[in-house]
């Protein structure tokens, strides 16, 4: 039992590692929880509207006028992520059920923000795991996708948190998530290859482990 949770948490990256980043994130929402809504809208409105005038446009114009505003509380819903936690996620939501098969779901709709350059990344997030007594309501698995999805992220640690909370919300025998994006930042700018596409996975426990579990999980996926 416990080679095997050794095994679950051996995604390359230390305890020590994901505490601290536990902790950057956890102050990172209670200083926004410290601030009002409006408080925060207003100061990021301002910051937009500077961007605006120092690309060469008049804020003043009819048709940005109200952009720093919109822009604003755009931004407030990408990043809403921050104001989320997984024990008040998953809110009773894990069944005790004796299934020993694999548990999928795919093609979950994901958008997030490149923290490289602020722009989005978009695409389809699959999570595979193989319950050890206990089983997460399906809309629940969609909803880690959301909570970490809408943060700044980049694609490879996003992957690692969606298995990494599954982990820890069922305790499974093992857990696979793949992601599949598109990155506007190699799409608009740099490259600009337009059919780029990224694919990431993270395979914790039986599905690192296993060859045979894995590709049937592969398998299922395509």
């Amino acid at each position: 039992m416990v080679a095997e949770q050794k095994s679950l948490n051996g995604n390359g990256v230390s305890h020590k590692e994901e505490k601290e980043e536990s902790k950057v994130v956890a102050l990172a929402a209670k200083q926004r929880k410290a601030v009002t809504g409006e408080d925060r809208i207003g100061d990021t409105a301002k910051m937009y509207r500077q961007i605006i005038e120092n690309i060469g446009e008049d804020p003043t114009r009819q048709g940005v006028l109200k952009t720093p505003e919109r822009a604003a509380k755009a931004m407030m819903f990408f990043t809403k992520g921050y104001e989320d936690n997984l024990s008040e996620l998953l809110n009773e939501a894990v069944f005790d059920e004796d299934h020993d098969e694999i548990v999928i779901v795919k093609d979950i709709e994901m958008f997030s923000l490149c923290e490289h350059h602020l722009v989005p990344f978009m695409g389809k997030v699959h999570i595979g795991y193989l319950p050890n007594k206990k089983v997460l309501g399906l809309s629940k698995l969609a909803r880690i996708v959301e909570m970490y999805s809408r943060r700044l992220q980049v694609q490879e640690r996003l992957t690692k948190q969606i298995a990494t909370a599954m982990v820890e919300a069922v305790q499974p025998r093992g857990v696979a998530v793949v992601i599949e994006a598109s990155h506007m930042c190699m799409v608009m700018r740099g490259v600009q290859k337009i059919n780029a596409s990224t694919t990431t996975s993270s395979m914790l426990g039986v599905f690192r482990e296993d060859p045979k579990t894995r590709e049937e999980f592969l398998n299922l996926i395509k």
